[in-house]
C-alpha cells in the first residue's frame, strides 16, 4: 500500500498505477475522457497517463497541471495543488471563503518566527476595524498544530494551522511574516507582502509597523490598497516541487523515518534555497531549535548569496499620509 497526500488528505492506495474503473484525484473515466463535473481531459490527452494495468497517478496529476513527488520505496506520493490561473482571484480555502463580503488581511505566521509576538496586535486590529467590514485571518505554518495552539489562546479572529503546507503552496509563501489583502469579492487587493504589526524585531527586519498599519487602515476605511499590483507573485516550477518534497519529508518525520526525510529536505533546499517556510519550518519536527545555530547558518548562506529573507512591497515604505 502507498499513502497518497493530496487535496489536504491522506488516503491509502494500492500503488502508483491506479486500476481502471477507479476515480483518480476526483476525476472519473468516461467514454470521451476523464471528467470532474463539467471539466474534462479528452481521451487523446489522457492516453499519456494510461497503461494496460491502469492509470499512472503521477503522470495523470501532471496532465492536470499538478506536480507530484513519488517515493515508492518509502510508500508515499504527494500531489500538489493546480497552478492558480485565475488572474487577481484569491485561491480558495474554507476559512477564507467564509469571509466573502468582508475585507481580510491573511496573516501568515509561525511559532518558530518572532512574528508570533505580533498576534495580539493583529487581534487588536481585527477588533478595532470589524465595524468597517474587516477581518484578520491568521494562518500558522506550524507543521505540528500543538506548537501554534498556545499562541492562539484567546483570539477572536478566524485562525487556521496549515500543517501540510497546502495554503502556503496556494499563496506562494516562502517565509513569515507574510500578509495578503483580499477584498470583499475574494480578489487580491495586495499580494504577498512582508508586514509587521509591531516593531519588536525591527532591528532584524528593518520594517516599520507604523507604516504598514497606516496603509492597512487606509485600505480598510478608504479602499486604497496603495498598489497597482493585484496578482499573487506566482511560484516557479522548482518552488512548487520543493514544497512537495517538504510535504513528503514532514510525513516521513512524523513516521520516525528521519534519514529518508532528510533526503527530501535536502532536495527541497536545493530547489528553493530561499524557502524558509520549508527549511526552518521543518526544524521542530527534526528536534532542531528553529532559533538556533542551524537557522543562523541558513541566514548567512542566503545573505552571502544576495537572497533577501524579507520581501516587502516597496510602495508603503514611504511616510504615511
Amino acid at each position: 500500500m502507498i499513502t497518497l497526500l493530496a487535496d489536504g488528505r491522506e488516503s491509502a492506495i494500492e500503488g502508483r498505477i491506479v486500476p481502471h474503473g477507479t476515480t483518480v484525484l476526483g476525476w472519473e473515466r468516461k467514454p470521451h475522457g476523464w471528467c470532474r463535473g463539467e471539466a474534462c481531459v479528452p481521451s487523446f490527452r489522457a492516453a499519456a497517463a494510461e497503461t494496460d494495468g491502469g492509470v499512472d497517478l503521477v503522470a495523470f496529476a501532471e496532465l492536470l497541471g499538478r506536480q507530484a513527488v513519488a517515493d515508492e520505496e518509502e510508500g508515499v506520493i504527494a500531489v500538489g495543488e493546480p497552478a492558480w490561473t485565475v488572474p487577481g482571484e484569491a485561491p480558495g480555502f474554507e476559512e477564507l471563503t467564509a469571509l466573502r463580503g468582508t475585507k481580510a488581511a491573511v496573516v501568515f505566521w509561525a511559532s518558530w518566527c518572532g512574528c508570533r509576538y505580533d498576534l495580539p496586535a493583529w487581534e487588536a486590529l481585527h477588533r478595532e476595524m470589524a465595524g468597517y467590514g474587516f477581518s484578520v485571518l491568521s494562518v500558522s505554518l506550524d507543521r505540528d498544530p500543538a506548537d501554534a495552539r498556545e499562541w492562539l489562546d484567546g483570539v477572536t479572529h478566524p485562525a487556521v494551522v496549515d500543517a501540510d503546507g497546502r495554503i502556503a503552496e496556494l499563496y506562494n509563501v516562502v517565509n513569515v511574516p507574510t500578509v495578503i489583502w483580499v477584498d470583499e469579492a475574494g480578489r487580491i487587493a495586495r499580494p504577498q507582502d512582508t508586514m509587521t504589526a509591531t516593531d519588536t524585531f525591527r532591528s532584524m527586519n528593518g520594517l516599520s509597523s507604523e507604516r504598514a498599519v497606516a496603509a492597512l487602515r487606509r485600505w480598510v476605511t478608504e479602499g486604497e490598497a496603495g498598489t497597482t499590483d493585484r496578482e499573487l507573485r506566482p511560484p516557479t516550477e522548482d518552488e512548487r516541487r520543493a514544497r512537495l518534497h517538504a510535504r513528503v519529508a514532514a510525513w516521513l518525520l512524523r513516521a520516525g523515518r528521519t534519514a529518508a526525510a532528510v533526503r527530501h529536505l535536502e532536495t527541497a533546499a536545493g530547489l528553493a534555497p530561499h524557502d524558509l517556510a520549508i527549511r526552518r519550518g521543518l526544524m521542530p519536527l527534526r528536534g532542531i531549535d528553529p532559533f538556533g545555530e542551524e537557522y543562523f547558518k541558513i541566514r548567512e548562506e542566503l545573505e552571502a548569496a544576495g537572497i533577501a529573507i524579507y520581501r516587502p512591497l516597496p510602495d508603503w515604505q514611504e511616510e504615511p499620509r
